[in-house]
């Protein structure tokens, strides 16, 4: 994944202080339930695709208990797709027939949603897709569901890019004008360095990316920008892997966000059964907001509107951990102290969280930390951890247990706390 240096733009405060998000990838794919980019992995024409528009029906439907388990789990915004890859959009939008009021669904999905997260104390975010699929005048290139089919590429070597981009242009001030205040737009994706020979991918020069960029800005000041247009952002946006420090870009330190799936798949897909345990979920938030970053976690609702059992499941697994250790996340960063192996340390001001991913026997030891401790204790119960500095005139088997000097060591309980991520919270003098 390509990183292009940030620009400056909206202001990342809140977002650098509430770490975690929810990502929410919901379409008529979720009708076929296998993939979100099910219409390109199986290279589905427009006639065989229509029959997820027409039994799209999401009876269940419920955005305020969506926010509700959003909140619960510990996230404070949310991303959610208007209009994916494949051209449907969840709006009434004016520009186009491909929308949910046009489904067996008969009405708008996206204003409900926004008002309901928007209630819970959510912020807001909108993903949508510089692809369309449908749009007659997208180009169709070697990303494109009917790629392999010669006869259409010949007839579709007349679309104009110049009418698609009115269209691109045109929703996206639809979304930025009709919704109140957006916090973050997330747009998706940029591929001018694929070439397949016969088309070349889409980038900067396709999407005009400078003036949409503009447009944006100027419709929803403030708003932050994710940095998939080929022209930085105000986010950088790693995808499906964690990095492996915090990001920077040409030695600067950027605002970034790992997006991450439960299970592969961002949109619903009935028989992936590559489910992450809550645990490694967890472990993945600390590990983004270790490292200075954040953590958006995606959830594909079904056909018929709901969150389904095995997301449910995680994301109130995430929250039970959450409701102990939010203060560990939420408004930290990453610290200068360097963790023991098999830890990751979050910090708050003088309030320095140390997250173990592996439950040591009795004893942890902290590089670096020696007098600089008041007070520590398990964060999930507030009950004391000892603390052991080594003293200059110590036998030698104290230390042996205590390690060299300026370390600080923790004694630890043997039987390890009855949460995902056992975390210690040390008060720094």
């Amino acid at each position: 994944m390509q990183h292009p240096t940030a620009s400056s733009g909206g202001d990342p405060t809140w977002f650098i202080h509430d770490r975690f998000g929810l990502f929410i990838h919901w379409g008529i794919y979720s009708a076929a339930a296998r993939h979100e980019w099910v219409k390109n992995l199986e290279k589905i024409n427009d006639a065989d695709y229509q029959a997820y528009f027409d039994h799209f029906d999401p009876d269940l439907y419920d955005p305020a208990a969506w926010a509700r388990e959003a909140r619960a789990a510990g996230m404070k915004y949310f991303v959610v797709t208007t209009k994916h890859h494949d051209g449907f959009c969840l709006w009434d939008s004016d520009l186009t027939d491909y929308k949910a009021p046009n489904t067996p669904a008969g009405r708008d999905l996206l204003h409900p949603l926004v008002d309901a997260f928007r209630a819970e104390g959510l912020k807001v975010g909108f993903y949508h897709s510089l692809l369309d699929w449908h749009h007659p005048d997208f180009p169709v290139d070697g990303l494109h569901p009917m790629r392999d089919d010669l006869a259409f590429r010949a007839a579709a070597q007349g679309r104009d890019m110049a009418r698609y981009r009115e269209y691109l242009f045109g929703q996206t001030r639809e979304l930025l004008t009709r919704f109140g205040k957006i916090d973050i737009m997330w747009f998706d994706f940029s591929y001018s360095e694929l070439d397949w020979g016969w088309s070349r991918g889409r980038g900067k020069a396709d999407w005009h990316s400078e003036e949409l960029m503009a447009m944006v800005r100027e419709l929803q000041p403030g708003i932050l920008l994710n940095d998939r247009l080929e022209i930085g952002g105000d986010i950088v946006t790693p995808e499906q892997y964690q990095p492996h420090g915090w990001m920077e870009i040409n030695g600067q330190r950027v605002t970034w966000e790992a997006c991450q799936t439960l299970n592969g798949s961002w949109g619903y897909h009935r028989d992936n059964l590559d489910w992450k345990p809550a645990g490694m979920l967890v472990q993945m938030l600390i590990d983004s907001v270790s490292k200075g970053g954040n953590f958006l976690l995606n959830v594909g609702p079904n056909g018929r509107g709901e969150f389904e059992p095995r997301a449910l499941e995680r994301l109130r697994q995430i929250g039970a951990w959450m409701r102990l250790h939010d203060r560990s996340i939420t408004g930290c960063t990453a610290s200068d102290f360097t963790p023991p192996p098999d830890g990751r340390y979050t910090q708050n001001g003088k309030r320095l969280y140390l997250h173990l991913f592996a439950w040591p026997f009795r004893h942890v030891h902290l590089d670096g930390l020696a007098g600089r401790v008041a007070y520590a204790q398990l964060l999930s119960d507030g009950s004391e951890i000892k603390r052991i500095e080594l003293d200059p005139n110590a036998k030698a088997s104290t230390i042996h247990m205590t390690g060299k000097p300026g370390t600080l060591t923790l004694e630890l309980p043997v039987q390890r706390p009855d949460v995902l991520v056992p975390v210690i919270e040390l008060f720094l003098k």
